[in-house]
């Protein structure tokens, strides 16, 4: 049974004791990924779409690296520091899966890392 450590430098490096993915029998676990430009390590300047795009991108970023892309998300998960805020999550959202609907949680919480408000998971199969 191997499990693949994931690790890219095209999203942001993991702030702690963690890789980017795990892969194991074909399905990668994504690790939460935050709205940080990978190349300047900052939080990106704006709101909360500027932050769900760079989050989604981020996603994206350690998704290619396992094999993978939004078209083979199993599920993902949505962290929002205020409920408030869904209205520009779910629309920004929508842009950037495009045709991908996969099974999705949003979940509210309180405060999260650095000013950031929203992180994303997600659950998704190896390309094949």
């Amino acid at each position: 049974m191997s499990i693949l450590y994931v690790q890219t430098n095209t999203a942001p490096a993991p702030a702690g004791h963690y890789s980017h993915a795990t892969v194991h029998r074909g399905v990668i676990y994504v690790s939460g990924q935050l709205a940080f430009d990978p190349a300047t390590r900052e939080l990106v300047p704006g709101g909360i779409e500027e932050q769900t795009e760079r989050a989604l991108a981020n996603v994206g970023a350690v998704l290619e690296a396992a094999g993978s892309d939004f078209a083979h998300v199993l599920k993902m998960n949505v962290y929002v520091s205020d409920i408030a805020l869904w209205g520009a999550v779910n629309a920004t959202y929508a842009k950037v899966m495009g045709e991908s609907r996969p099974a999705r949680a949003v979940i509210p919480t309180r405060e999260l890392k650095a000013g950031c408000l929203i992180e994303i998971d997600c659950i998704a199969a190896v390309r094949e």
